[in-house]
């Protein structure tokens, strides 16, 4: 439209969109990728990208980037480690590194946790706050449970820390497999399932240390996600390791460990019983603990006057005693007598629970006959073993007692 020298000409909005989209030929649109150098092998490999010919050579689409171009100034060792988790599932999880000990001479299994790698981000900013837990299977797993500190905003942790078991047998190394799980813990909410790592005891060597570096492993899922059916797996899973480790059912009674000193003292004419301390017991109360206390019957007590009870240790699935008790006996009258010993869940209001016993004696089989035999043929001296306690009740405990 034409108009007069000094009128401001009007264009319509059809027009005005027409000269500024269109002005000349069609250039095409710039892409994010772009905007990020390539790390190609060859000064050469910047020119492509099929019709970005307008690019600048030293730039590369997104699609032929490699991974670490993506991630800007990061360097090529942490470029590699997301390629670890992204690449392969069997190390879409990281990898842990351990030490394993088990000390024949005082009954414990030292398990150094040291470090992990390329764990799965589980937070939104892309990392994790991770921390190691281990169980011992079968068992109860809050009775044997041991954890790490918890490393903050990392997928590289380093914990070196050194949890240990008390309490642990040939048997259990000959049977038992050992649970070592990563999770991310979260302050607002439950904390998360990285992976694990189950490593049967047996491939230890009494007083070798054994190094581990092991890629993590999935949880296996349940079948539905209803409760009966999730109990249904945890037992099936439960009987299939006891099958797997060829155990008799009597395993199923297990409810702890208790470390026992016997000593017959000749100067005191009499039998010397020290109640050092109980590992795993069974939890008896609603907040996944005990209140345990422990008591000692010499057998056949006539008079009743050979009851002994230590004090109640609140709250605790390893309690430390600590507590000695004197039988005054003539050695020849010892050999006739049976040890039984008792670990009660002391409650207020109702009956104390049951946790499991030991007898020790004659009638007694395996390593409770054999420590209380070595204590009559060698007196004066104090040895310390550990027992396992079992559900059974001995006939003259079957009532319950009071506090």
């Amino acid at each position: 439209m034409r108009g007069r020298r000094g009128d401001r000409m009007t264009i319509n909005i059809q027009e005005h969109m027409a000269i500024n989209v269109c002005p000349g030929p069609i250039r095409p649109i710039r892409q994010i990728s772009d905007y990020f150098p390539r790390r190609g092998p060859g000064p050469e490999g910047g020119g492509g990208g099929g019709g970005l010919g307008e690019a600048p050579a030293r730039l590369a689409p997104l699609a032929l980037a490699p991974p670490a171009a993506l991630l800007g100034a990061t360097t090529p060792e942490d470029g590699a480690e997301v390629d670890s988790y992204d690449s392969d599932d069997a190390t879409t999880l990281g990898t842990l590194e351990f030490d394993l000990l088990y000390d024949q001479a005082s009954c414990s299994l030292h398990c150094s946790i040291l470090r992990a790698k390329g764990l799965k981000p589980m937070d939104f900013n892309g990392l994790a706050d991770p921390y190691v837990k281990v169980h011992l299977l079968p068992g109860a797993c809050k009775a044997n449970k041991l954890k790490t500190k918890t490393q903050r905003n990392t997928l590289n942790p380093v914990w070196n820390e050194d949890l240990t078991y008390s309490g642990i047998t040939d048997d259990d190394i000959s049977h038992k497999v050992l649970r070592i799980s990563v999770c991310d813990e979260d302050k607002l909410s439950h904390n998360e399932f990285i992976g694990e790592i189950r490593v049967p005891l047996r491939r230890l060597k009494p007083s070798q240390k054994k190094h581990f570096n092991i890629c993590l492993e999935r949880q296996v899922p349940l079948a539905s996600p209803s409760s009966m059916s999730a109990a249904l797996r945890g037992i099936s899973c439960y009987l299939k390791e006891l099958e797997q480790a060829e155990q008799g059912p009597g395993l199923l009674e297990e409810r702890g460990r208790i470390l026992l000193s016997l000593s017959y003292s000749s100067s005191r004419r009499g039998l010397l019983v020290g109640i050092l301390r109980c590992a795993h017991l069974a939890a008896m109360d609603v907040n996944g603990y005990s209140d345990p206390y422990v008591k000692t019957y010499l057998r056949p007590d006539v008079d009743k006057k050979s009851k002994h009870k230590t004090g109640v240790k609140k709250k605790t699935l390893n309690p430390e005693f600590n507590e000695e008790f004197f039988y005054e006996m003539e050695l020849s009258a010892l050999a006739t007598k049976t040890l039984e010993v008792t670990v009660w869940d002391y409650d207020i209001g109702k009956s104390n629970d049951f946790i499991g016993g030991v007898s020790l004696g004659p009638g007694a089989r395996g390593e409770a006959r054999k420590h209380w035999n070595d204590c009559l043929r060698q007196p004066d001296s104090a040895l310390e073993r550990w027992h396992t306690l079992t559900s059974e009740l001995p006939p003259a405990a079957g009532a319950l007692p009071s506090a």
